[in-house]
């Protein structure tokens, strides 16, 4: 016999037997999404050896992150409309087809269509997975589930390296993509038995207008982003246009939501006094974590010259620390029902990861410095994730979830793709004219090269990837003082998902 773990308002009970099938199914889904984001990297040389078209070599990520993000807010207000269970299982199917595509690739702009239609697929798994963890949750005990999600998610974008070159060195790159299909199988059986969660299918209109203005101008801003410096720069006159085209998208968004019947980010929404505190913490902090990891790995690989497989063993310690820090801090904010206090040391914490990244040298002895301070960011990182979920959660109306999380998610990746092309622009700068371009997608080649060539070549990488870990600490450090306005709702003890009887959904 299992014990009731919540009562919704509207009587509906879950035990503990189906809170656990749900977690697992939002598990299998999610795992899809988080292997892929890394296990591409580890191939992409390969992959351009055989296909050809080095011009596309950063699209292929560009493209997945720019679906994935525009997607993430549709996908959110489309499951408080039509029920999770059904936009989860779209979400896995969209991302097996894209996956299928890139697996049967023959060109390099045929993968980054590809990688596109997966970004859609994986945008939504995110968006759709932190609602269904908030329907059936009570805000008081969510903190630990919150916890084991992001300590389970970022664990396995670490793996996703070892796996991926573990797949190269033994098969063909193209089952890095297609071993996704039979593990999307099981995730839609799993989730077709475990989300049949109770749901009241709401008979309101699609904002499709919100979605394509919004979808219009975040293009605009992530080409613009993603061009200057590599294609243009950033006065010329495209990416002038881009990001003059992102700001007319943007009023336009803004002004059409402001009147819209179903926006699909309710201006409501982000006047409430908690969410005006995450949102620009997310923004803070996608930018600050997605640059370390981008440039963690290419310090472990260009100045260390350990391999690519070894360089995500050596990252495994920000893993470790990030899934026993998030469950740590969701069990605690459970018991006590607080978590107002989480963010600011989180922030602190990453402050001084950060500082000790920016002592890094390019001598070999670094790289146990590198590996304390990627655990010391994970414990920050492992702190703020799932707080800020959590915070916006507990305080927006419950018809709201889907549309509330994924707000959430889509403005730590909007941080994430400024941060990383920010930062992209600043080490390209540095490296400028010290360091032939192509040593850089094969960083490791840089120590076969003679002295003292060798000597100025790890020497201005260093600098390069240092003044990036430089620039992060200002970030974090006005991220603690945003984190310090959050403030500290009461933990609801109900769920809440609302269902006058089971469709299924």
């Amino acid at each position: 016999m299992t014990d009731t773990l919540n009562s919704t308002p509207m009587g509906v009970a879950i035990t503990k037997r189906q809170l656990y099938m749900v977690f697992g199914g939002v598990i299998s889904g999610l795992a899809l999404s988080a292997l892929d984001g890394t296990i591409v990297n580890t191939a992409l040389a390969t992959i351009v050896g055989e296909l050809g078209g080095i011009k596309y070599y950063a699209w292929v990520g560009t493209s997945y992150m720019l679906t994935s993000t525009t997607s993430t807010p549709l996908f959110g207000k489309l499951s408080d409309l039509y029920g999770r269970r059904i936009l989860y299982q779209a979400a896995i199917v969209i991302f097996a087809v894209g996956s299928v595509l890139c697996g049967i690739a023959q060109t390099m702009w045929q993968l980054v269509v590809a990688r596109g239609v997966q970004g859609i697929g994986g945008g939504g798994l995110l968006a759709v997975a932190f609602a269904i963890i908030g329907d059936v949750v009570a805000p008081r005990e969510r903190g630990k589930y919150m916890g084991l999600i992001t300590s389970i998610f970022t664990f396995s974008s670490v793996i996703g390296p070892l796996l991926g070159g573990f797949i190269v060195d033994n098969t063909s790159w193209r089952w890095i993509f297609l071993v996704n299909v039979p593990v999307a199988v099981v995730a839609i059986m799993i989730t077709n038995k475990a989300l049949k969660l109770p749901f009241v299918r709401q008979q309101r209109k699609v904002d499709f207008m919100g979605a394509t203005l919004l979808v219009f101008s975040v293009t605009a801003l992530l080409l613009g982003l993603s061009w200057t410096g590599d294609e243009y720069g950033w006065t010329s006159a495209p990416t002038l246009g881009f990001f003059a085209t992102a700001v007319v998208g943007t009023v336009a968004f803004i002004r059409w939501e402001d009147k819209a019947p179903e926006p699909i980010i309710p201006l409501s929404m982000l006047s409430i006094d908690t969410v005006k505190v995450v949102v620009p913490l997310m923004i803070l902090i996608g930018a600050v974590f997605y640059g370390a990891n981008a440039f963690m790995p290419l310090f472990l690989q260009g100045v260390t010259g350990v391999s690519a497989t070894n360089s995500g063993l050596l990252l495994v310690p920000m893993a470790v620390s990030v899934a026993i820090t998030a469950t740590w801090v969701g069990r605690i904010t459970s018991r006590t029902g607080t978590y107002k206090v989480w963010s600011p040391i989180g922030c602190a914490i990453t402050t001084v990861g950060f500082a000790m990244a920016s002592f890094l040298d390019s001598s070999n002895g670094y790289v146990y410095l590198a590996m304390a301070a990627s655990f010391i960011l994970g414990i920050g990182m492992g702190m703020i994730m799932p707080t800020g979920t959590l915070a916006v959660q507990n305080a927006v109306a419950p018809s709201e979830m889907g549309t509330a999380s994924s707000v959430v998610v889509f403005m730590r990746q909007l941080g994430g793709a400024v941060g990383l092309a920010a930062y992209g622009a600043l080490f390209a700068n540095r490296l400028n004219g010290r360091v032939d371009p192509e040593l850089v997608q094969a960083p490791r080649m840089i120590r076969t090269l003679p002295s003292p060539v060798r000597e100025q070549a790890l020497d201005a990488l260093t600098h390069a990837i240092v003044i990036v870990f430089r620039a992060a600490v200002p970030l974090a450090i006005v991220g603690f003082v945003v984190a310090l306005a959050m403030p500290n709702r009461p933990l609801r003890s109900a769920a809440a998902m609302s269902a006058a009887a089971p469709s299924g959904d």
